[in-house]
């Protein structure tokens, strides 16, 4: 129903996600609803939502859990067919494997558009080499009209070992809110450091495996051996938690740099704690595109991250570019590149400034949402990429 009690006839999404949690793949689709308001909105969370839904703002936004348990959800079917024929919605739109089988249902209950969406790698299979991820994908697949591609390396494995036709297949990158996410001269109450003192190596992403963290702790200790003059001002900001965050906790402490870092955990201020950041490190094994590297190169950040999945469409190193690369769980690599950073204030002020003019022409959030609500109604060109 519509505020003033009518009958609400915009058409309905049903979002349809693993878990509804604080993350990058999540953060996107509260943009997505939060900026489409020509449809109504439905999340639907295989296993569990949490307090992360209070992001969304769009009024009448629905939110259901399934609460199902480890295992394989064949036997969900039923019931996501129920609902989807209760709620009749114009679109379902499932987003990586953890949800791809539950297009099967979609389709028995005839919606009319059903989209699937891949935002990188599964944890267990960095670079999509396994051969029955790439069969399930198939068989979910079959009766899905769409899919989304966050980045080209996610599309040519779509089209490339899955096997999908191209015309099957958009790319529609991430987007980030350039107004939320600018740089700022104004300092939070939360934070600890003097930009004339302090020298800030930053980044934000849960403490997990294959976000690598461990590999950036051990990047900023080599510092004090490649930067001795510099080490004494700087700091090391990491924003998140997970269940790696002890075993950071625990490196800075043995090696004696723990008064040099700060691990809050989770926090809610990140739009105002980026722009705070000198330099921004994405360390992990395997991406998509990352929102939180888009929005810190919109804060004014120089990044540094690993040659991985979607980071090269974001960051272009070389002459000219706007940012650094290094391989992957190559901790010696990122400690030089850092200490480039550290030694070349201007190198890095001219990153900066590259990374916030190539946020703000390509990757708005404006174009994100315009390129879904196409997808949405129905009228994308039927083309890949």
């Amino acid at each position: 129903m519509s505020p003033n009690g009518a009958a609400d006839a915009r058409p309905l999404v049903v979002h349809l996600l693993h878990r509804f949690d604080t993350g990058g793949l999540e953060n996107g689709v509260v943009s997505v609803i939060n900026h489409l308001p020509a449809f109504r909105h439905a999340v639907v969370a295989v296993t569990e939502i949490t307090a992360f839904k209070e992001r969304v703002k769009a009024p009448g936004t629905q939110f259901i859990a399934l609460n199902k348990p480890p295992g394989q959800g064949f036997w969900l079917y039923p019931r996501v067919y129920r609902l989807l024929r209760e709620l009749r919605p114009a679109v379902v739109h499932t987003r990586n494997l953890g949800a791809m089988e539950f297009q099967l249902p979609a389709w028995a209950a005839r919606v009319p558009l059903r989209v699937h969406s891949e935002h990188g790698w599964d944890t267990n299979d960095l670079g999509g080499v396994s051969v029955t991820n790439q069969r399930l994908r198939r068989v979910y697949g079959v009766g899905t009209q769409r899919f989304v591609a966050l980045s080209k390396a996610i599309e040519n494995y779509l089209t490339g070992p899955v096997g999908f036709a191209a015309e099957r297949v958009q790319r529609i990158c991430n987007g980030v809110d350039t107004l939320r996410f600018a740089p700022s001269t104004t300092v939070p109450d939360a934070w600890l450091y003097r930009r004339s003192e302090h020298l800030v190596i930053g980044a934000v992403g849960r403490m997990q495996a294959v976000k690598d963290p461990l590999n950036l702790v051990d990047a900023f200790l080599r510092l004090r051996e490649l930067c001795p003059a510099d080490w004494p001002r700087l700091r090391l900001i990491m924003l998140g938690g997970g269940p790696l965050l002890e075993a950071v906790q625990q490196r800075l402490a043995d090696t004696g740099a723990a008064g040099q870092a700060w691990l809050p955990g989770d926090r809610s201020d990140i739009a105002q704690l980026l722009p705070q950041f000198d330099i921004f490190v994405l360390p992990s094994q395997a991406e998509g595109i990352s929102n939180t590297l888009l929005e810190a190169m919109a804060c004014g950040c120089a990044p540094v991250a690993t040659d991985v999945g979607g980071n090269a469409e974001l960051v272009e190193a070389g002459e000219g570019g706007n940012g650094l690369l290094v391989p992957p769980q190559d901790s010696e690599a990122l400690a030089a590149a850092l200490a480039r950073l550290v030694a070349e204030p201007p190198l890095r002020q001219r990153l900066a400034a590259a990374s916030l003019a190539r946020v703000r022409e390509q990757f708005s959030l404006d174009r994100m949402v315009t390129a879904y609500g196409h997808l949405y109604a129905g009228d994308l060109p039927r083309s890949g990429g």
